[in-house]
């Protein structure tokens, strides 16, 4: 979707919903965008976010490992003599979420033993019963386990990774190349907070949800 992140989603661009989130969270120093185009830059300024520097075309295109941007901005940060301690990434693809959420990725980060602090929702599939996979031609169970399960009850709980949040210690982030590289802890989002913007049938769902919101909250005020 070419312009995703300043196509208008009930009324303000995507990127101004991950910024006004942000915002609200008293604990953060300093709101961010990283971005290589100038035009969501100045988007993201005039929604209140610092743009302090601008990120490489390499680091930009639809297959650049978001953890490379993250480094990226960090060093940039540390060049400068204002690394932060904690690190917190909005995407913007995941404007459902609610202010609770980030404050609870903040929190699991720096109330366990973890490096990274991940958000994902109860997956509506299991490996163990209705997910298969293809091998030399015949169908098999995804995971197989290696005890009888009989029942979805006595199975393991499974989840969607999802692009809520993520919460990090900085200096993790820098000195790892990816997030199972340390400990990882979990929030888990509910599903209706939980959509990831890629397509434009998933834009159009967020734009009905994120307006019947707001309607919600004109009708409690009212």
């Amino acid at each position: 979707m070419p312009g995703k992140n300043i196509r208008l989603l009930a009324g303000k661009p995507l990127i101004a919903h991950s910024i006004d989130a942000a915002k609200q969270l008293d604990c953060l120093e300093h709101v961010i965008v990283s971005t290589d185009d100038e035009s969501i830059a100045q988007g993201a300024r005039e929604y209140g976010a610092e743009v302090p520097f601008m990120r490489p075309k390499s680091l930009a295109s639809d297959t650049s490992p978001e953890w490379l941007s993250w480094q990226h901005a960090l060093k940039y940060l540390h060049d400068q003599g204002t690394m932060p301690e904690l690190f917190l990434s909005v995407p913007t693809t995941s404007p459902l979420r609610d202010v609770s959420d980030l404050e609870a990725c903040i929190q699991t980060l720096v109330n366990g033993n973890y490096d990274i602090v991940i958000t994902a929702s109860e997956a509506a599939r299991s490996p163990y019963f209705n997910m298969v996979k293809v091998e030399g031609g015949q169908v098999e169970l995804a995971v197989k386990p290696d005890t009888s399960i009989t029942r979805r009850q006595d199975a393991p709980q499974f989840y969607d990774m999802t692009t809520v949040a993520y919460a990090a210690k900085s200096s993790f982030v820098l000195e790892n190349s990816g997030l199972f590289d340390g400990s990882v802890g979990l929030v888990v989002v509910p599903e209706e907070r939980a959509l990831d913007i890629d397509t434009m049938m998933d834009f159009k769902i967020a734009d009905f949800l994120m307006r019947e919101k707001q309607q919600e909250v004109i009708d409690e005020k009212s």
